[in-house]
C-alpha cells in the first residue's frame, strides 16, 4: 500500500479509520492555542500534503520541501529556526505524521504539559507505558524525576535502540523503560543552542539551506546543494543521546507507531474471531488475520495470524509476526527497477489521478480524473493518437489552440503529433476515459510545455 511516490501517510482507511494518517496527525493539534503547522516533506509529496491539509480544514504556517532526503536531524533544525525568526522561544512540538493517537484531548493536554517543561529549557521526549515486550521500538529508561516532580517528567538515563526480544522483555519487567515514542517538544532557542553544540554540521547546512530557500506556489523550497551537505542523521543521534537537556514524559493516551501490518492489526476493530477485515473478503474457519481488499475478492479457509493485503497490483501473503520483513521484499523490488516499488497503478498528480485500465499490443486504456480547475500540461506525442470520452462533468479541450467544451458521452480524438491541453471548468470533479493507439506508448513519448504547477521533467514521467 505504501509506494515511493505515495506513502502510507496518505492512504486511507489503514486500520478502520476513515481518514489517513497524515489527515489525522495535521488535525491532532488544531485547536486556538496552537499555532499553524510548519510541514516538512519530500519535494515529491508537495501536493499530496496540500491536499490532505484541505481534507482536515488545515492553513499551513509553511510547507518546507527538503530537496533530498537527509533524515530527521536537519528537517527538524530547519523547522526551529524558521519558529526561531517569529520569537526565539517558541515551542515546537515536533510530530511523526504516521502515528495513530486515539484520544486528541488527552493528547493536547499532554503536550500542553510538555510545553510547560520544555520552558525551562529541556528538550522534552514522550514516553510511552510499554504494554508489551516490543522489538519493534525503542526504549528511554526513565532516571530521576525532574524539578520537585509535579512535571510529571523524568530525566533521560539512557537510550535503547530496538532490542530483541529477551532483552525487550527485561525492560518490560524493569518498569523503568517507556517506549520512545519519536515525539518531542522544546523551545526553539534551547534546541537550537543543543544543535550547535552536538551537531554544528547540521545546523549550519539547514541554515543556510534555509537562506537561499525559494518560493514555489506557495511552497517553500530548500536550497539543493546547501541541504545536501548536512549529513544524513536522525535527531537521536545528532543531539538527543548527546544531551543533559533530554526528559521523558510518560504518555498516557493511546498511542501506536503504524509500522507494520502487525501493528495496524494490534490498532484496528476486529471481528469476535480476532479478524480484521477491509473490502471485498469471504473468510471460513480464520483467526487473528488482517485482511485487506482493494479490488478482487479474498477468500480465507483454515488459516490463522496471516496478513493478506490485495492492491490492483500486487498481493501480499504473510506470517503476521514477520510482517516488518516487508521491508526486504521492498528492498528487493527496488534492486530490481520494478515499478511496484515507486508507485500504484493510480498514479497521482496536482490535478487530480490516472489509473492503468488495459494495456495490450499499440493500445492503452486509462482512466484520468480531473479535480476542479485542474489543469493538465499543454503536450504532444509523437507516436501515439488518443481518444478521450467523458464519461463525469465537462472538460475543456485545447487542440492546436483551438478550444472546445466536450460534456458527458461526447469525445474528441488527437491525432499524434497535435499539441493538446485537458482542464476541468467545472465544479464537479472530471473523469473520461482515455484510449491510446499507437506504435509507442510510453510515458517518455511526451513533450510538454506551460505547466501551471511547475513540476520538473522527472515528476511528470
Amino acid at each position: 500500500m505504501s509506494r515511493a511516490l505515495y506513502p502510507k501517510q496518505f492512504v486511507r482507511d489503514l486500520n478502520g479509520q476513515p481518514t489517513a494518517l497524515l489527515t489525522a496527525a495535521l488535525a491532532r493539534l488544531a485547536a486556538p492555542d496552537f499555532s499553524a503547522p510548519i510541514v516538512v516533506c519530500n519535494n515529491a509529496h508537495r501536493f499530496l500534503v496540500r491536499e490532505q491539509a484541505a481534507q482536515a480544514g488545515v492553513t499551513f504556517d509553511a510547507v518546507v520541501l527538503e530537496p533530498s532526503a537527509r533524515n530527521t536531524a536537519p528537517a527538524i533544525a530547519v523547522a526551529a529556526l524558521m519558529a526561531a525568526k517569529h520569537d526565539p522561544k517558541t515551542v515546537l512540538a515536533v510530530l511523526p505524521s504516521d502515528h495513530m493517537i486515539e484520544d486528541t484531548e488527552a493528547f493536547r493536554d499532554a503536550v500542553r504539559r510538555a510545553a510547560n517543561v520544555a520552558a525551562a529549557g529541556y528538550i522534552v521526549l514522550f514516553g510511552i507505558p510499554p504494554t508489551a515486550s516490543h522489538t519493534g521500538y525503542g526504549y528511554i529508561k526513565k532516571g530521576r524525576t525532574v524539578g520537585e516532580g509535579s512535571s510529571g517528567a523524568f530525566e533521560v538515563e539512557s537510550f535503547l535502540e530496538k532490542p530483541d526480544a529477551e532483552t525487550a522483555e527485561r525492560c518490560v519487567e524493569d518498569g523503568n523503560y517507556l517506549w520512545n515514542s519519536g515525539i518531542f517538544i522544546f523551545q526553539a532557542d534551547s534546541f537550537l543552542a543543543e544543535m550547535a553544540r552536538h551537531a554544528p554540521d547540521v545546523l549550519e547546512a539547514a541554515r543556510e539551506a534555509l537562506g537561499k530557500a525559494s518560493q514555489d506556489l506557495g511552497f517553500l523550497r530548500l536550497d539543493a546543494e546547501a541541504f545536501a551537505k548536512a549529513p544524513s542523521i536522525s535527531i537521536d543521534y545528532a543531539v538527543m543521546e548527546k544531551t543533559e537537556k533530554a526528559v521523558v514524559l510518560p504518555l498516557t493516551a493511546s498511542w501506536s507507531d503504524l509500522g507494520s501490518w502487525a501493528s495496524l492489526w494490534d490498532t484496528a476493530p476486529r471481528d469476535a474471531n480476532g479478524n480484521f477485515v477491509h473490502g471485498d473478503a469471504l473468510v471460513e474457519d480464520t483467526t487473528n488475520c488482517y485482511i485487506r481488499s482493494e479490488k478482487a475478492l479474498v477468500c480465507t479457509i483454515g488459516v490463522e495470524d496471516l496478513v493478506i493485503v490485495e492492491s490492483q497490483d500486487a498481493l501480499l501473503v504473510a506470517d503476521k509476526s514477520r510482517s516488518q520483513e516487508v521491508a526486504t521484499i521492498v528492498a528487493r523490488l527496488k534492486s530490481e527497477g520494478r515499478k511496484e516499488y515507486e508507485q500504484h497503478v493510480r498514479n497521482y498528480r496536482p490535478w487530480g489521478f490516472f489509473e492503468t485500465l488495459n494495456v495490450g499490443p499499440r493500445f492503452q486504456v486509462k482512466l484520468l480524473h480531473v479535480e476542479p480547475g485542474g489543469v493538465l500540461s499543454l503536450q504532444m506525442h509523437h507516436h501515439r493518437s488518443e481518444h478521450w470520452v467523458v464519461v463525469k462533468g465537462t472538460a475543456c479541450v485545447t487542440v492546436d489552440g483551438s478550444e472546445k467544451l466536450v460534456r458527458e458521452n461526447e469525445s474528441v480524438y488527437i491525432v499524434a503529433t497535435q499539441w493538446h491541453r485537458l482542464e476541468n471548468p467545472g465544479k464537479v470533479p472530471l473523469e473520461l476515459i482515455e484510449v491510446q493507439i499507437g506504435t509507442y506508448l510510453g510515458e517518455d513519448d511526451i513533450i510538454r510545455c506551460d505547466d501551471i504547477y511547475n513540476r520538473s521533467v522527472d515528476e511528470i514521467r
